[in-house]
């Protein structure tokens, strides 16, 4: 089992900045790959960017590669998501994810078995 806590979530105008945490507790030492999803009302939960734990390797979604990165400190078994140039069209509930399992569509939602709480990322106009 995993155990995720996010935070950093907020309200920010268009433009500005934030920067989500999310801390693993448990079996992190099996952690194959980590990532941020994202759910808007009334849309399905999206895949927003993923690292592999050991490997380094990242995925982005093209909405927010060059201004999302995704990063890690595997000493703290902590994954990061550090938001830049942030638009309205990003508000949704921010969900971190935790996979012990490989594959090739390891940054998809469905390989996630284990997700924090969520944060509320509001980005005003």
């Amino acid at each position: 089992q995993v155990q995720l806590v996010e935070s950093g979530g907020g309200v920010v105008q268009a433009g500005g900045s934030l920067r989500l945490s999310c801390a693993a507790s448990g079996r992190t030492a099996s952690t194959y790959a980590m990532g941020w999803f994202r759910q808007a009302p009334g849309k399905e939960r999206e895949s927003v960017a993923a690292i592999r734990w050991y490997a380094g390797s990242t995925y982005y979604a093209d909405s927010v590669r060059a201004r999302f990165t995704i990063s890690r400190d595997i000493a703290k078994s902590t994954v990061y998501l550090q938001m830049n140039s942030l638009k309205p069209e990003d508000t949704a509930v921010y969900y971190c994810g935790a996979t012990l399992r490989s594959g090739s569509r390891w940054w998809a939602r469905d390989a996630y078995d284990y997700w924090g709480q969520g944060t509320q990322v509001t980005v005003s106009s």
